[in-house]
């Protein structure tokens, strides 16, 4: 405006500023990359240092799904995370007999998930041993183990395709009667009826289906699978306490027969099991039935009444 530069000055400098940030902008993208690169690399060399899993092409020994009785027995069971400084399961003892539904309960990292993957065999235990009809789970394969379990998880998943086939999977001997017997008994007819074909809608983990119902396809797709052990993980975490009723009612049904093994924080889900064990830091620190440990005002007593304090 005032004559001391021209409008070109402007331009060039606006231009000279741009070629001045262009290779430092690029630079910093560059040093981003790297960073990104390094971490990645981490995680790759880490997994290629990993140990192999041990070779258990001369384990013999198989427990035949139907002819499994159930009883599952933990002996002075120790487990320590590689990273961690103590066990997270420490001497732990307990039997559970066929048929039975013990509940697992306890504060948050007091290694209830951990006995699970102890039980599975995802982990190996440091010392001590678990038997399943008396046959050590260190003489099975983790194949066969897995084959004697049926697992309903706190995550729930579904993957694209129909709803019969989320719920049947790749169970192949699963009626027409059977299946709707099952949608009836978990609660899921009234759903399926909404949708405009029924079981053949197709659906994804993406669509609009709320998290209850995705917990209500997971439990059936769990009932299409005749095993003789059963493990729920915070099953019924993602229902309301309504649908959660329902769900109860599916569950009892889905454990009949089953040695069952429940982990839950809503207490109110494992009032009708036979055992309950409370842990805490890795221990049983106290094991009865609902109404023994009530009577007992201790620890489980104190983590029940603290469901229900304002």
């Amino acid at each position: 405006m005032n004559d001391i530069i021209s409008f070109g000055v402007i331009v060039a400098f606006i231009t000279y500023v741009r070629l001045f940030t262009s290779p430092l902008s690029q630079i910093a993208q560059a040093m981003t990359s790297l960073q990104s690169t390094g971490a990645a690399s981490e995680r790759v060399f880490e997994f290629l240092d990993e140990q192999e899993m041990s070779d258990e092409s001369s384990f013999a020994k198989k427990l035949e799904t139907k002819q499994v009785k159930g009883n599952i027995e933990f002996e002075n069971v120790v487990f320590q995370y590689d990273n961690n400084p103590k066990p997270t399961i420490n001497n732990f003892s307990a039997k559970a007999k066929s048929g039975q539904k013990i509940a697992i309960v306890g504060p948050t990292g007091a290694g209830k998930t951990t006995l699970v993957n102890l039980l599975m065999k995802f982990y190996d235990i440091n010392s001590g041993d678990i038997k399943i009809d008396g046959v050590s789970i260190k003489e099975l394969t983790r194949e066969n183990i897995h084959d004697l379990f049926t697992m309903v998880l706190q995550d729930t998943w579904l993957f694209d395709g129909t709803i019969r086939e989320n719920i049947v999977y790749n169970n192949e001997n699963v009626t027409e009667e059977k299946l709707e017997q099952i949608c009836k008994t978990v609660g899921l007819d009234h759903f399926i009826k909404t949708l405009p074909h029924g079981l053949d809608t197709d659906i994804s983990d993406n669509d609009t289906v709320s998290a209850g119902q995705k917990q209500l396809l997971t439990i059936a797709r769990g009932m299409t699978q005749d095993t003789p052990f059963l493990i729920l993980d915070e099953a019924t975490s993602n229902v309301d306490t309504r649908t959660e009723e329902l769900v109860q009612k599916a569950m009892d049904k889905l454990t009949e027969g089953k040695t069952s093994f429940i982990i839950a924080h809503r207490l109110s889900t494992i009032k009708n099991a036979d055992l309950i064990l409370v842990v805490n830091d890795g221990n049983i620190i106290e094991q009865g039935n609902h109404d023994e440990l009530m009577e007992k005002q201790g620890f489980y007593a104190e983590l029940y009444n603290s469901q229900f304090e304002l």
